[in-house]
């Protein structure tokens, strides 16, 4: 019987989850966040990319074509990101920080983007200010989990964090209402070649090929 998890690093991953009582979204795409440092490898977090396989028939531009292919195309990321189906993303820690670094990480990543395409006013400042705010206190044990749930229906993302992964402990959640802060932190992790994970961004190539073949 096929295993139903993946191994990223050391953490499994299902093949299958359903955020909502909506379909079953696949996981597509996985890879790590690491740096190295006087030679040696510095894992930070495990991550997995899930989407709903109808998301293929938004992509038929690149039926037919390779990994390395799509890889290389910036503009199927633009595309992927765009298509309306649920996406999610499941971000395991490794290596623990406070949740005031991993939000300024993510303030910095998507305020960044926003400022370069002049869209970062007023209500985007205000929406990151809550992201951070929801992160800062919070101490990101290994183990824990933050995942990320773009709908097809909304242009919103709801943000969840588990310590530690635990089940006993409290789900915190929160949601981004705001269209612009939403798409860049889609883009942060699915972005092609400006992603924060290019090995995940391999995988996630090499994964749509094979989806696109069906």
């Amino acid at each position: 019987m096929a295993s139903e998890v993946v191994m990223v690093d050391e953490f499994q991953f299902p093949k299958s989850i359903a955020p909502t009582a909506s379909k079953a979204l696949h996981l597509v795409g996985y890879g790590i966040t690491d740096m190295e440092i006087h030679f040696l490898q510095i894992k930070f977090t495990a991550i997995g990319i899930y989407l709903n396989a109808e998301v293929a028939s938004h992509l038929q531009g690149w039926k037919g074509k390779s990994g390395a292919e799509i890889l290389a195309d910036d503009d199927f990321f633009d595309s992927l990101c765009g298509a309306p189906v649920d996406k999610f993303i499941r971000v395991v820690v490794i290596k623990e920080l406070k949740g005031a670094q991993y939000g300024l990480q993510l303030e910095n990543a998507v305020r960044d983007r926003l400022a370069a395409i002049d869209k970062f006013e007023e209500e985007e400042e205000e929406a990151l200010e809550k992201l951070v705010e929801f992160f800062q206190g919070k101490y990101l044990k290994k183990n824990s989990l933050i995942t990320y749930h773009f709908s097809a229906s909304t242009k919103t993302v709801e943000v969840s964090f588990l310590a530690e992964g635990k089940e006993e402990n409290k789900l915190a959640k929160t949601v981004v209402e705001n269209e612009n802060v939403a798409a860049m932190i889609k883009k942060w992790y699915l972005g092609g070649s400006s992603a924060v994970s290019q090995n995940t961004v391999k995988t996630l190539a090499d994964g749509m090929a094979a989806l696109l073949k069906q």
